[in-house]
C-alpha cells in the first residue's frame, strides 16, 4: 500500500529522502510533538514553581493555556463517554491519538509536507492500534469473561452471533482508517485543485475548510475509539 505524492520537502533532506512519504512525514510529526512535550513541561516546571502555583489562569491566551483548554475538553468528552472511574485510565491514549492525528492533518495543509493520514498504511496501523487497544481493555475489566461478548444473551444462539460479533470488530479499524484516510485524501485534493484554479484568496477558505475537516476527523477517530473502549468494558453484557 505504497503511495507517492507530488512534491515532497522531506525528499530533499539527508535522512528523509529515501523514506517514503508517509513514513516521513509520521517521524516528523512525531518529533515535533516530542520537542513540543519538552516545551509545555517547562512551562509547567516553572509555572508551578511561580508563587500562585499555576492555580491562577494566565490573562492572555498564551502556550500553555491553549493547551489547557483542548485537554480540559476532551477530557470532559472522555469522561462524558467513558464515565468518571475510567475516564483518567484511558484519557492518556486517546488524548495521544487526538493530538497526533490532528498535527497531522494540520501539516498536510502546508504545501509541500503531504499529510501521513491521507495513506491507507498509516491509519491502518492507527485503527489496529485501536483494535488491540480496546480489546487489552475489555479483557483487564473481564478477564476471560469478556469473550462473552461476543456469544450474545441467548446461548443457542452463540455460534451464529459469534460469527456477527467477529466481523464486526474485524471491520472496525478498517472502517476507522478508510474513513480517516478518505477524509483527509479528499480535503486535500479539493484544496489542490482549487489552490491550482484560482491561486488568490479562493484558497483562503479551502484552508479554514481544511482546518475544521483537520480537527474533526481526529475528533471522530477519537469518539469512536472511546465508544469501542465503553462498550468492551461495559458490565451490561
Amino acid at each position: 500500500m505504497h503511495e507517492e505524492h507530488g512534491f515532497n520537502v522531506l525528499h530533499y533532506l539527508p535522512f528523509f529522502k529515501d523514506l517514503p512519504s508517509h513514513v516521513g512525514m509520521t517521524i516528523l510529526v512525531g518529533g515535533l510533538l516530542i520537542a513540543t512535550t519538552f516545551v509545555a513541561r517547562g512551562q509547567l516546571i516553572q509555572v508551578m514553581r511561580s508563587p500562585g502555583g499555576g492555580l491562577i489562569p494566565d490573562e492572555k491566551m498564551t502556550y500553555r493555556n491553549f493547551f489547557e483548554i483542548i485537554a480540559e475538553k476532551l477530557y470532559e468528552l472522555t469522561e462524558s463517554v467513558l464515565g468518571h472511574h475510567d475516564a483518567p485510565i484511558y484519557f492518556p491514549a486517546i488524548g495521544s491519538l487526538f493530538i497526533f492525528i490532528f498535527a497531522s492533518n494540520l501539516i498536510g495543509l502546508i504545501p509541500a509536507f503531504p499529510p501521513s493520514t491521507d495513506n491507507m498504511n498509516t491509519t491502518l496501523a492507527l485503527g489496529v492500534f485501536v483494535f488491540l487497544y480496546y480489546n487489552y481493555a475489555g479483557f483487564k475489566a473481564h478477564g476471560a469473561g469478556y469473550l462473552k461478548h461476543f456469544l450474545g444473551p441467548v446461548l443457542w444462539l452463540a455460534p451464529l452471533m459469534a460469527v456477527i460479533e467477529l466481523a464486526s470488530h474485524l471491520f472496525r479499524p478498517l472502517s476507522l482508517a478508510l474513513r480517516l484516510r478518505g477524509n483527509i485524501l479528499g480535503d486535500h485534493i479539493v484544496l489542490g485543485v482549487f489552490s491550482g484554479l484560482v491561486p488568490y484568496l479562493l484558497p483562503v477558505i479551502f484552508y479554514g475548510l481544511g482546518v475544521f475537516v483537520a480537527f474533526m476527523q481526529a475528533f471522530v477517530f477519537c469518539l469512536m475509539t472511546m465508544v469501542y473502549i465503553s462498550l468492551s468494558t461495559s458490565h451490561d453484557h
